[in-house]
């Protein structure tokens, strides 16, 4: 695979997905031989456990926040997200994340992501503005959090999906 470690950071190439479904829960019920790899952990330690056994301290609770609102309503939603590996290195994604419906309803089963490899050019965008929204978590919880990504949205003229779509 192509997969390589610069320091505490491991990068991995555009031609590779990262690839995981979970229960409505968001434990994890499947990951592809990518996901496992890059995550460090054995396939049975992944599977059932909690998908945030991958948060890694310097993503914005907001961030998540959004991502479990939009899908639990049904909807898609991309995102980049830093990820920690079970050695403790870290790994950005660029992340699709979509409900999984039961066949002929609209009751929502599980989720699925495929996670690729986040453009460089966007990773400088968004990394400051993670360290903001974390500094505003830390002194005003998570709905200052999400106020400022508002504010920065909002003097961009931008909604949400557009600005994480325009550095793919």
């Amino acid at each position: 695979m192509s997969i390589s470690i610069n320091g505490d950071e491991i990068t991995f190439s555009e031609d590779l997905f990262i690839v995981s479904k979970t229960d409505t829960k968001g434990r994890i019920t499947y990951g592809n031989d990518t996901f496992i790899e890059i995550s460090g952990y054995e396939e049975e330690e992944l599977i059932g456990a909690p998908h945030n056994i991958l948060r890694h301290p310097d993503m914005p609770r907001a961030v998540f926040k959004i991502l479990w609102d939009r899908v639990q309503a049904g909807d898609e939603i991309f995102a980049y997200v830093k990820n920690r590996a079970k050695d403790g290195k870290f790994y950005w994604v660029h992340a699709y994340v979509t409900p999984v419906f039961e066949v002929g309803s609209k009751k929502i089963i599980g989720y699925h992501s495929v996670r690729r490899s986040p453009s460089r050019e966007g990773l400088k965008v968004i990394e400051p503005i993670y360290k903001q929204m974390l500094q505003a978590e830390k002194t005003g919880g998570m709905d200052a959090s999400l106020k400022l990504l508002h504010q920065i949205l909002s003097s961009q003229k931008v909604s949400y999906d557009k600005f994480i779509l325009t550095y793919e």
